[in-house]
This record gives C-alpha cells, structure tokens and sequence, in this order.
C-alpha cells in the first residue's frame, strides 16, 4: 500500500482509474496497525481495486473533507465518490462484504 497526500489524493485517488480503497490512519493509533495486515492481504489478492494509506496527522485536509472523526476509518472510492465507508478494526470477512462487488 502506497502513501497518499493531502497534494496527491485528487490525482491518485478521485482521478483514479479504478476504484480505491483509502485507510486513514495514525502512528499512534494502534487498531490502525491491527487492521493494515487485512488491507495488505486484500490489497495483494485483486488487481481490480487499488489499495492506498493517508496518514491524518500529516494531511488533516483531506481527513476533514471526508469527516474523518475516528481512526481507522476505510472509504472505498470509485470514480471519486465515496462508496463505502467503515470505522474501527475489523476482521477480513467485514471488510470482504462491504467491498465484495469491487473486490
């Protein structure tokens, strides 16, 4: 999973070709880290659905744009609207369901 930026997030993210799913995240947050063996994994599994990081403390634009209150909070992007939103750690199947039609 690559690193996003408040500067990059309209070119790698809203202006993607494929759906993406965005983790905002923290380094001190600790179900952020719990949860970033998951998106790996699913992020390895499929070519159809690009899986990328943004760290809120670093980029608190983006972070606010989207309402981001709670950490982590994963929002799947397609053609630059959100889809999908979860908050909080979550086990593999949660996350194979909310995403499965893109997955």
């Amino acid at each position: 999973m690559r690193d996003v930026t408040d500067a990059t997030f309209e070119r790698e993210v809203l202006r993607a070709e494929k759906p993406v799913v965005v983790d905002f995240w923290a380094p001190w947050c600790g179900p952020c880290h719990a949860v970033t063996p998951v998106l790996e994994r699913l992020s390895r599994e499929t070519g159809r659905v690009e899986f990328v990081k943004m760290d809120v403390d670093d980029n608190p634009v983006i972070a606010s744009r989207y309402d981001v209150l709670s950490l982590p909070t994963i929002m799947l992007f397609d053609r630059g609207t959100p889809k999908e939103t979860l908050v909080g750690a979550r086990r593999e199947g949660h996350f194979r369901k909310a995403f499965g039609s893109y997955l």
